[in-house]
């Protein structure tokens, strides 16, 4: 494992992706935070392409919880059954909105643990959402932050969760909005799993990471 980058070197990172993308935003499409709420519980496991390709039709008709309980888990598996885990997700989804017309008067509560307190809503799942809708500095860490935290050394942890307090102890204040985001992106386009695009990475003459490919 590589040692944690120092301020300096972490705050020269988040300069370069700042200037090359200021506003980063998320792959998912949704129309309000409910529909959001759902496109990130069906992305686990998924591509976002995929999980947009079929929410597009379920949001038209389906944008808040009653709507999606009108829709019936039927209606619902047959929007979604080119996504992975469909079935299971397909119910955590109905759950979810059940939940929310009974105990929430159909809105999305805005804490943590409100949310993870929701069917098919995990840690990662909840972070996303308060990020994005409410703009909160939450860190949602998935297999890309995972790898790059830990190939570049700005955020170095031995698991998601490790890797979430190291962005937040490491990554200064005025970058931690939008510091999952340019990770994640960054992962998924650049830091690749297989043969990294190192050659054309802008921040590679700072990346700790040994086996570049260049």
């Amino acid at each position: 494992m590589v040692k944690q980058l120092d301020y300096h070197t972490i705050r020269e990172i988040f300069e370069r992706f700042y200037f090359a993308e200021p506003e980063p935003k998320g792959e998912l499409e949704h129309v309000n935070v409910y529909t959001l709420v759902v496109a990130v519980a069906l992305s686990a496991q998924a591509t976002d392409v995929g999980v947009n390709k079929a929410t597009r039709k379920l949001f038209q008709i389906a944008d808040t919880p009653q709507k999606m309980l009108d829709l019936g888990l039927d209606g619902l598996t047959e929007h979604i059954k080119t996504i992975g885990l469909f079935r299971q997700k397909a119910k955590n989804v109905m759950k979810m909105s059940r939940i929310l017309v009974n105990d929430y008067e159909g809105e999305v509560p805005n804490s943590r643990a409100a949310l993870q307190s929701l069917p098919g809503v995990g840690r990662k799942t909840a972070n996303v959402v308060l990020n994005m809708w409410w703009r909160m500095p939450a860190q949602a860490v998935d297999t890309h932050i995972l790898r790059f935290g830990n190939r570049s050394g700005v955020a170095v942890g031995k698991d998601v969760v490790a890797v979430e307090r190291a962005i937040e102890d490491h990554i200064p204040a005025d970058y931690q909005l939008h510091a999952h985001h340019w990770m994640i992106l960054h992962g998924r386009y650049v830091c690749v799993a297989r043969k990294p695009k190192c050659a054309v990475c802008l921040i590679r003459d700072l990346c700790q990471f040994e086996d570049k490919n260049l």
